[in-house]
Formats: structure tokens, C-alpha cells, sequence
């Protein structure tokens, strides 16, 4: 039988790093050894063969900690770019650092103009260490990407033997192999031995046709962060402002409040035209729309964790202010 094919670009992070030894598996960034590229990775993994006819996409060897808006761009481009030179091409895989893994796929998910399968997928260790998850977190995405079901699902993450939606998955654990989890609704499914088992289809998945086009734009909105704490004084928010925010996410107190001092430099950002969307930094659960926060407009996160209500706010401003449109896309997206 013929086996489907599946691109693998390559941006670098843990899965494509290399320790001085097996049990380099902490200080592996300083090891002076050149993270490998996506041939590298593929020829390292030689039972990727027995899954897909996998080919090497030469992309970037970046820290995910320095990914951005012109990588981001890169990437749309270079997905739109594979497809139509590939017409019998079945998915696409992202070896990816881990620690913005969720911003891109989620990012991706809301920008790719096109249903193919494309699965994001990284490492808690170097692909020299003990034990290294990468190899099988590699196989695993190439097999999801290859699989005619993922198709239509959005972006997927797959890490651990899980299936994620890009929307949903964040991470949980500094170290942990099971440190990707989607806290509110759980994964889509696994990838088994024998087959992957998908068991629910995300509802937030945005029609291509409703997708942003990022590619002629050179920088996004400015959209910054306030993480709201006890005592909280929002020093921040004006700091922000004078900065150039045209847009604010709130890490709010749970159930999605902050402190009274940041609540009201918030107002005055309104005020001045910032728009303002209140997340939660409790890692789950929906901030509710409340009658007094409403009425001095600001909007609501739904269950989007900060940041990705960042991505999906700066996205929306590339279309306009209108706070009717952007909490619709708050409700949908």
C-alpha cells in the first residue's frame, strides 16, 4: 500500500537539541552542539519511514522562547507554499520548542488558509537524552498528520501519545512528559499503537473562509499582558499605553476580577481606546461577563488562557475595534 505523504519543517527547541551526554537533559542549550535541522531529525528517525513518506522542509533552528510574528508569517507561507507544489500531499508536521508551542499552533490554526492536516509537535528532552520523548512524539505527529481523520480539525498539538486541539492544549509542567493537557475539555484523543483513536471533534474551529490573513503584515497590533495580583496597582497598564498597546489581555484574579487599582487604569485604557479583554490566570474554566465590567467595556476571554487571548486579539485588530465584532470572535474562534 502506498504510504501518504507528510512534510516535516523543522524550527528547532528540545526535540532537535543535543546534550553532551544522555543525561544532559537540563543544560543541553549551552552544550555548544548545533541543533539539528529537519534532515537531521528525519534521518535520525529512520522508523518515520515506516508510517508516511516523510520529506524534510528546511526551515529555521530557533529557541522557541525568541519565535514571533515574522516566524510566524514564515511558516503560513511556507505551508501555502508546500501544498500547492505537493497536490498529493496528506498533512504537515512542526518540530517546535515547547515553550510557545500552544501560541503558534493556536496562531496557525486561526491563519492557515487550507484543511490540511498540520500537527505541532515538540519535546521535554533533548533528542540526545535518555529516554528522549522526541523520536516518538516525531512518529507519532507524522502519523496523526498522515491520518484522513485529523483532516478539518484545525491545528492539532501531539505530544505524549495525545492529540490536542491547538485552542484547548496549553502547557502544564515545566519538565513533565505529560506537561501538554487541554484542562477544560481534555485531548481529542491518542495515538495507539495500532491506530489513532479520535474520540471528539473540536467546535472552535474557524471556517477557512473566516481565517485572518496575516502575510501583508509586517508588524501586528501591540497587544501586552497584565498579570493581576494581590495589591495589584497597574503601574503596568500605563506603562503599556505609553508603550504603544492598542490592545490588552488581564491575567485576571479567578474568576476573571482584578484589584481595584487595576480595574481602574484599565477604565482610563478603555477610555483612551485600548481595548481590554479580561482573561483568567487560574489555567481553566471561562471568565463570565458581569453587568459592571460590561457596562465599562471590557470584553470577555471565554475559556482562552492569556496568552492566547493575546494572539486572538491582535489578530482581531488587524480588521478593526469594533468590540461587538471582537467578542464574537472571543465566542467563536
Amino acid at each position: 500500500m502506498t504510504k501518504r505523504k507528510v512534510a516535516i519543517i523543522g524550527t528547532g527547541g528540545t526535540i532537535a537539541s543535543q546534550g553532551l551526554h544522555p543525561l544532559d537533559v537540563q543544560d543541553y542549550a549551552s552544550s555548544g552542539r548545533p541543533i539539528l535541522d529537519a534532515a537531521a531529525l528525519v534521518a535520525g528517525v529512520p522508523e518515520l519511514a515506516r508510517v508516511a513518506d516523510v520529506f524534510a522542509v528546511p526551515f529555521a533552528a530557533i529557541p522557541s522562547t525568541a519565535v514571533g510574528w515574522s516566524d510566524w508569517r514564515a511558516l503560513v507561507a511556507k505551508i501555502i507554499e508546500l501544498e500547492a507544489a505537493h497536490p498529493d500531499l496528506a498533512g504537515v508536521v512542526i518540530t517546535h520548542g515547547t515553550a510557545t508551542l500552544e501560541e503558534t499552533a493556536y496562531l496557525l490554526s486561526l491563519t492557515l488558509p487550507t484543511e490540511l492536516p498540520v500537527v505541532v509537535t515538540g519535546a521535554q528532552r533533548p533528542f540526545t537524552g535518555l529516554s528522549s520523548d522526541g523520536p516518538m512524539n516525531l512518529v507519532g505527529a507524522v502519523r496523526v498528520a498522515a491520518d484522513p481523520q485529523a483532516r478539518g480539525l484545525g491545528v492539532l498539538v501531539v505530544l505524549n501519545d495525545e492529540i490536542h486541539a491547538a485552542r484547548e492544549v496549553t502547557k502544564t509542567s515545566t519538565g513533565r512528559m505529560q506537561t501538554f493537557r487541554s484542562p477544560d475539555l481534555g485531548a481529542l484523543g491518542h495515538v495507539d499503537a495500532d491506530r489513532n483513536s479520535f474520540w471528539r471533534r473540536p467546535t472552535r474551529v474557524l471556517p477557512v473562509a473566516a481565517r485572518f490573513d496575516i502575510l501583508g503584515i509586517e508588524q501586528p497590533p501591540r497587544v501586552d499582558v497584565l498579570y493581576s495580583v494581590a495589591g495589584g496597582d497597574g503601574v503596568a497598564v500605563h506603562a503599556f499605553l505609553a508603550a504603544g498597546a492598542t490592545g490588552m489581555v488581564a491575567a485576571a484574579l479567578a474568576p476573571g476580577f482584578l484589584t481595584p487599582a487595576e480595574r481602574s487604569a484599565m477604565v482610563e485604557a478603555i477610555a483612551k481606546g485600548c481595548t481590554v479583554v479580561l482573561s483568567s490566570r487560574a489555567g481553566s474554566g471561562r471568565t463570565f461577563p458581569t453587568r459592571r465590567y460590561g457596562e465599562e467595556g471590557f470584553l470577555n476571554a471565554d475559556n482562552l488562557n492569556p496568552q492566547k487571548a493575546r494572539i486572538l486579539l491582535m489578530l482581531a485588530l488587524t480588521r478593526g475595534k469594533d468590540p461587538a465584532a471582537i467578542a464574537r470572535l472571543f465566542e467563536t474562534a
